[in-house]
């Protein structure tokens, strides 16, 4: 891979990590509801987890949805059925007690799990695989999927620590259960561009 596709290939990773999508929005609300600590397995999930999946599509596992249509929109249905599900869970999310700590965050196999069927994580794997690497070698596969693993995780976090630093605001339970309700609305109206593809 050439430098000037590598700063490109780097440049896209950035933009699509930092950008708001179902990932970004579950780890603000995770940062909010439980802290930074407790979603470090959440953040370590999407982070190994979208890199295997960037690394796997670069393989040729994305064109299996030339061969077969109908996984595609299998994958569809079910993302925005895991979705609704998701988005429901953090709305109706219950303020800790005081001294304990309600609920769980995501783990990291959830999170590492998620990334097949959120459709931005596909979005940015099928699109980093056919405009940056060029051809389909395991060397360029494996370039392309560390790339986004060395430029998504700083860029997720980022998202918890807004989430963490929004507790503060949202001791409150009503402010609390109006920006999960907020933070769940987003997360389906991230469904629209899966239902008008």
């Amino acid at each position: 891979m050439n430098i000037d596709l590598l700063y490109g290939l780097v440049g896209f990773a950035f933009v699509s990590s930092i950008t708001p999508g179902p990932n970004n929005l579950m780890l603000m609300a995770s940062g909010a509801n439980f802290g930074f600590l407790r979603s470090v397995p959440h953040m370590l999930g999407i982070a190994i987890g979208f890199t295997l999946m960037v690394f796997l599509v670069g393989l040729g596992l994305g064109q299996i949805f030339d061969v077969v249509p109908a996984l595609h929109t299998a994958l569809k249905i079910g993302a925005v059925l895991y979705m609704g599900w998701l988005a429901w869970k953090i709305a109706n999310a219950a303020p800790p007690a005081e001294g304990e700590a309600a609920g769980h965050p995501m783990t990291f196999l959830q999170a590492a799990a998620f990334q097949w069927v959120n459709p931005k994580a596909w979005a940015m794997a099928l699109t980093a695989v056919s405009a940056y690497s060029g051809s389909s070698s395991t060397l360029t596969a494996a370039t392309v999927a560390l790339v986004f693993g060395l430029v998504n995780a700083p860029s997720v976090s980022c998202w918890t620590l807004l989430g963490q630093q929004m507790r503060a605001f949202l001791t409150n339970p009503g402010r609390l259960r109006s920006f999960n309700w907020l933070m769940a609305g987003l997360l389906i109206a991230s469904f629209y561009p899966i239902l008008r593809g």
